[in-house]
């Protein structure tokens, strides 16, 4: 009796286990919105639940609850040209993170409204509704992603509040609540360049006579103490004298006055004290700077190069370098699967070597692919290069999954597909792995090989090093999204039904460093790709070794 007892207790917590798995896994599945558009469209149609539940209530409640009606007829007009093409709406990073700021503020402050009164229906449903919604933390990085594509794009605030980004089909506005609330997070994050541009867009709006609940003071207020922490005490006096003519009590600002005031005075003071030689000089001995070398140019730093190629700037193949690239009908080598049916081949970029191939993924192909991987996307992740753990990263902004062979038959197809154009064993890749882009999604410059100074970097899977990477472009985007090859000055865009090879190791097995490589930020779109690693086990025969550690 006592055993079947302790047998009924651990099959029931057993049970307990099971079920906390599936919750923590179904809640797992559901963090992170913010980085992959395809997972946010789910949203578009629970928000749209929303306001037809809310509608409902209104028609019992409607005489009191006039100011809430309002709200939903608003929303309703929103969602339904949303959901009519969610991946273009949300294309757009400004819909992107006004989804986000709704959902995960607004909608509360509704739902403390509602609660005021003797109703179940509407709350009951904004009540099991909110366990899937985002949190602060997708909205926080769904505004970081608009800071990063104002910088990377170099748009100006106005710009990006008015909607007016290239390839738009949902032209979205930013309210002055939108533009406090990008300034508020930038502030949070000791932003302060951030936090002056969208304070300052959110007084231009308020100049201009745009209605808001957030006032004026609030807004100059953080706008002076942005502008003093970068150092422009004098234009931080302005404002606060302006705060102060519509405030003359708010006792922050009376105090920053007086502080401001007498920082300018220290100012003045040293100032006059320097001696003469040193005004008409303009500068200290110690503080000459050197004379730059005749003909000597600086390097550009990577990150600069990077953005410059993002915005189809930098560096250019020159016209006789360019007329040795080719576009061709590839068969491999008579390769029996290709005889009668070559593909089209192009020649993207010469060192390294980059080939594109057009068509080569029908658009049924990439809706099944799509299909089989949108439940299970988990944000991605990158490894550690000190402890070896997988971790997620600001600068990888995506969700991806992985799709084997097994578990349908056109993943098969599709691998052997890359292995007759190839002409590399696909039994030692890795699986094919499909990769959706979240708001202003990218990934920053990084190999896709490891390096000597990490030696473990695939011990686990005991294939050897990641010889080759093959990318299909599964979308098209309307703006951004770029594979950017900084060191070389390579961008290949985004072409749906196209797909780009190249070697990441020399036939040595050294290395390529000439490979390193990025995914520059979603501007306007939705970036589907999916991508699969070639490694060095079982390419003995199909690539032999070179002697000479460049080639």
């Amino acid at each position: 009796m006592f055993t079947f007892r302790m047998f009924r207790m651990e099959l029931q917590c057993s049970w307990i286990f099971l079920l906390l798995s599936c919750l923590l896994q179904s809640l797992s599945a559901h963090s992170g919105f913010f980085t992959s558009i395809g997972q946010m469209t789910d949203l578009l149609y629970t928000e749209k639940d929303l306001v037809t539940s809310l509608k409902d209530y209104i028609r019992a409640e409607e005489s009191k609850l006039e100011q809430v009606k309002q709200w939903a007829d608003k929303l309703d007009s929103l969602t339904a040209t949303a959901t009519q093409d969610p991946e273009g709406f949300l294309g757009h990073p400004v819909n992107a993170f006004k989804l986000m700021k709704r959902l995960n503020t607004e909608w509360g402050d509704l739902e403390s409204l509602v609660l005021k009164d003797t109703t179940d229906g509407f709350i009951s449903n904004l009540t099991i509704q909110r366990q899937h919604f985002p949190t602060d933390e997708d909205q926080t990085g769904a505004a970081k992603a608009l800071l990063r594509l104002q910088d990377t794009y170099r748009l100006d605030t106005n710009t990006i509040s008015t909607g007016n980004l290239p390839g738009v089909t949902y032209k979205s506005p930013m309210t002055v609540e939108d533009c406090y609330e990008l300034g508020k997070i930038a502030y949070s994050e000791v932003d302060y360049y951030h936090t002056e541009l969208w304070m300052d867009q959110a007084l231009t709006q308020l100049d201009q006579g745009e209605d808001s609940p957030t006032d004026t003071v609030t807004v100059l207020d953080y706008l002076s103490y942005a502008i003093y922490q970068q150092g422009d005490i004098e234009r931080a006096l302005e404002y606060t004298k302006r705060l102060l003519e519509l405030d003359p009590e708010h006792q922050r600002a009376k105090g920053n006055l007086k502080y401001f005031q007498f920082q300018l005075e220290k100012q003045k003071k040293e100032a006059d004290a320097e001696p003469q030689k040193t005004k008409e000089q303009g500068t200290t001995e110690t503080g000459k700077k050197e004379p730059k070398k005749k003909g000597f140019r600086e390097p550009i730093p990577e990150r600069k190069k990077y953005e410059m190629l993002c915005r189809g700037e930098g560096i250019k193949m020159n016209p006789r370098r360019q007329s040795r690239l080719f576009c061709r009908y590839f068969d491999n080598n008579r390769h029996p699967n290709l005889l009668l049916a070559p593909v089209k081949q192009e020649e993207e970029w010469d060192r390294p070597y980059i080939v594109r191939y057009h068509d080569i993924i029908s658009n049924s192909e990439i809706e099944k692919i799509k299909e089989l991987a949108k439940p299970r996307l988990r944000r991605a992740t990158i490894s550690n290069p000190v402890t070896g753990v997988l971790e997620t990263a600001s600068y990888r902004i995506s969700k991806s999954a992985w799709l084997t062979g097994y578990e349908h038959p056109m993943i098969e197809i599709i691998n052997q597909r890359i292995e007759d154009l190839t002409g590399l064993e696909m039994d030692t890749a890795e699986e094919l792995q499909v990769a959706n882009y979240g708001v202003g999604g990218q990934y920053e410059p990084h190999f896709d090989f490891g390096r000597k100074d990490e030696p473990d970097a695939f011990k686990e899977l005991g294939t050897g090093n990641r010889i080759a990477t093959w990318l299909f472009y599964m979308s098209d985007v309307a703006a951004g999204g770029a594979t950017v090859f900084p060191d070389v000055g390579a961008a290949v865009w985004p072409k749906k039904g196209t797909a780009v090879f190249w070697y990441n190791l020399f036939s040595s097995g050294e290395g390529d460093y000439s490979t390193r490589h990025a995914a520059c930020p979603v501007l306007v779109g939705n970036k589907w790709v999916s991508n699969k690693w070639i490694h060095e086990r079982g390419q003995e025969w199909r690539r032999p070794c070179s002697l000479k550690e460049s080639e």
